[in-house]
C-alpha cells in the first residue's frame, strides 16, 4: 500500500490519456473513477491513497502474472533513462505500468524484466495491450460493484 506522504499521495495517478472527458466512467488511462479525478485536488492524503491502493492491489496481479522482475536496479535505470516519472515510494508495480507504454519491443531485458512462460511467443505490444485491458476491465468491474 502506498505510504501516506505528501511526496507520494499528493502526485496524481494520471498518465495524460483522459478519456473521462468523453463520458467513460473509468479513465481508459489511469483507470481511476470520473469522480476520483474530477475531486482528486479536494481529496486530503487517506482519500489519495485509498484510490492508489486500489490501483496498486488491481496492478499488482496483472503485471507479476505476465512479467518477472529480474533487477530493480535495471529496471530503475530504465526509468531514469526514459525519463518516466516514479516516485522513490512508487510500488514497483506501478513503476512497471508507468514504463511500458515506453519500452520498445526487445526492451524488457534492459528494463531488468522478462514475460513469464505463459507470455513467450506474445509481442511487447499484445501483453501491454492485454494488460491494459484486463485493468481498465478490473477497474470497471470494481465500479460496477461498489459505485452507487
Amino acid at each position: 500500500m502506498p505510504p501516506d506522504s505528501d511526496a507520494y499521495t499528493s502526485k496524481t495517478p494520471c498518465i495524460g490519456l483522459c478519456s473521462t472527458v468523453f463520458g467513460d466512467l473509468v479513465c481508459r488511462g489511469c483507470k481511476r473513477f470520473s469522480h476520483e479525478i474530477i475531486d482528486w485536488n479536494r481529496y486530503d492524503n487517506g482519500q489519495r491513497a485509498a484510490v492508489w491502493s486500489r490501483l496498486e492491489q488491481l496492478l499488482e496481479q496483472l503485471i507479476w502474472n505476465r512479467f518477472e522482475l529480474v533487477s530493480v536496479w535495471a529496471l530503475e535505470g530504465e526509468l531514469k533513462r526514459l525519463k518516466v516519472p516514479a516516485d522513490p515510494n512508487m510500488p514497483v508495480c506501478i513503476k512497471v505500468w508507468r514504463l511500458l507504454p515506453r519500452l520498445a519491443e526487445g526492451g524488457l531485458a534492459s528494463a531488468g524484466l522478462r514475460l513469464q512462460p505463459l507470455w513467450h511467443g506474445s509481442t511487447l505490444k499484445q501483453v501491454r495491450d492485454n494488460l491494459d485491458q484486463a485493468f481498465f476491465d478490473l477497474s470497471t468491474a470494481y465500479y460496477d460493484r461498489r459505485v452507487p
